[in-house]
């Protein structure tokens, strides 16, 4: 179930990190982008690299988050180990 859900948030994110680098440089000239005043010194191929990767992250914390709010209390409380497996004196409730 954590590989799906993982796969849930990494691939539409990696799709919308896709699509914003396209909109972003459509408009944008990577040899024009300044940090803190300075122009960059990273080739073009490198400033589109960075920028895919920031995208996609920012993306995908979003994508997380917004899975994790999902999550039903059952899902967030339950214990994941079986029953008879469980230690003595758990505090959940439930045994665990």
């Amino acid at each position: 179930m954590l590989r799906q859900r993982l796969m849930w948030i990494v691939w539409p994110a990696f799709l919308m990190a896709g699509l914003l680098e396209v909109l972003v440089f459509a408009m944008v000239d990577p040899q024009d982008v300044h940090w803190f005043g300075t122009p960059l010194e990273w080739s073009r191929q490198a400033i589109y690299t960075g920028a895919f990767f920031v995208f996609w992250g920012v993306t995908a914390i979003s994508g997380g988050l917004t899975t994790l709010l999902a999550m039903s209390p059952f899902e967030v409380n339950r214990c994941p180990l079986p029953i008879d497996g469980r230690p003595d004196g758990c505090p959940k409730q439930g045994g665990c």
